[in-house]
């Protein structure tokens, strides 16, 4: 039985903030003279994003303004993650219920709910709220996948597929990141380069089974990790959130591994390079994205929905590749009927996660 993406609804916080606005908050919070504020700017001038979302106006606002950070020099006493969880369980629900609302299909007849999340933590959880909110049945089978990052929407996935082979079922996933609340004053190079690019979303999606039912098929996964690459991207829990280590060879260590993959992928469908028609690959960072197109022939506008994203989204963690994915539903039509899909996301590990889709319009 085949497993389809029948539908993708994705959301954003109000909050929208140009690379400016937060780069001069940046500024201001580090406490950085003008030759410091010119390289900051410099950086998120070369991030290819133009905009990220927040659920948090602080970014977009003067200092006398700020709701969620200290209006003090230096932003002490710097918010704790009990701060930060209290502000994720309160904005984390009416996110995750306007994508899914998004999604502009009833939500009949669901049996599995899979949430995604590495940002925030709380019990009972948005599992449990979103069968109350949404007045799901309480039997619905739940999974909470947490803190696996950016990749964590292939495993959500993976889930769902099996959910509809083994047991006929209805799958709701939703995959929501508030990865702005985790701001860090670090002034080291991964904590400039992580602040540079995230932003908060979240993505819901359908999947069911059925031969008849429109979307993308869920044709095969393969995934592998570079060990090497463990300490370049990490994810750690502190006493005032969740820091982020990116490093700025991450790009490499994707470069030196991303063709092992995507062949081991294709000779496991006895498939060639040539017959993938697009691709949906989650847009880490710009390097991410051209080392990748490097790597396996690719051009520019073969990685356009990627591009899109990454320019007026950011990187949202684990929904962004969702995000690819639904610009890549929009723009199908009938014409488009049996074409492969190629879809990569990365995250902590360092994991190097594939999957081919199938167009079924």
């Amino acid at each position: 039985m085949t497993s389809i993406i029948s539908c993708i609804g994705t959301a954003n916080p109000e909050h929208k903030l140009s690379q400016k606005q937060i780069s001069s908050f940046m500024a201001d919070a580090l406490q950085m003279d003008a030759d410091q504020q010119h390289q900051l700017e410099v950086l998120y001038r070369a991030s290819g994003i133009q905009s990220r979302y927040s659920v948090l106006p602080d970014f977009g606002v003067s200092r006398d303004q700020y709701r969620f950070f200290p209006q003090s020099t230096g932003l002490e006493p710097f918010p704790t993650v009990g701060d930060r969880m209290v502000l994720y369980q309160r904005e984390a629900l009416p996110l995750a219920v306007r994508a899914i609302a998004n999604i502009g299909k009833e939500l009949n007849h669901i049996t599995h709910l899979i949430t995604v999340s590495c940002t925030g933590m709380y019990a009972p959880g948005l599992d449990i709220q979103l069968i109350e909110e949404l007045s799901l049945p309480t039997t619905v089978h739940r999974t909470a996948i947490n803190y696996m990052g950016c990749y964590a929407a292939f495993n959500a996935l993976k889930l769902a597929d099996q959910f509809c082979q083994n047991d006929n079922a209805k799958v709701l996933i939703v995959c929501l990141e508030l990865c702005s609340i985790h701001f860090q004053k670090h002034e080291d190079e991964d904590t400039l380069l992580a602040n540079a690019l995230f932003g908060d979303g979240a993505a819901a999606v359908l999947v069911e089974p059925g031969a008849d039912v429109r979307g993308l098929s869920l044709e095969h996964f393969h995934c592998d990790i570079v060990p090497s690459g463990k300490k370049e991207m990490a994810w750690q829990i502190s006493d005032f959130g969740f820091e982020m280590k990116l490093s700025s060879y991450v790009p490499e260590i994707i470069k030196g591994g991303i063709h092992t993959l995507t062949q081991a992928l294709l000779d496991q469908l006895e498939m060639s390079r040539d017959e993938i028609d697009l691709f949906a690959i989650h847009p880490g960072g710009k390097r991410i994205l051209q080392v990748i197109e490097e790597e396996l022939g690719m051009s520019k506008e073969d990685n356009r929905f990627a591009y899109d994203v990454l320019k007026e989204y950011g990187n949202m963690s684990s929904p962004t590749v969702l995000f690819v994915i639904k610009q890549l539903m929009d723009s199908l039509s009938a014409k488009d009927n049996g074409k492969s899909v190629l879809s990569f996301a990365f995250g902590p590990g360092l994991t190097l996660e594939s999957m081919l889709l199938k167009v079924q319009c």
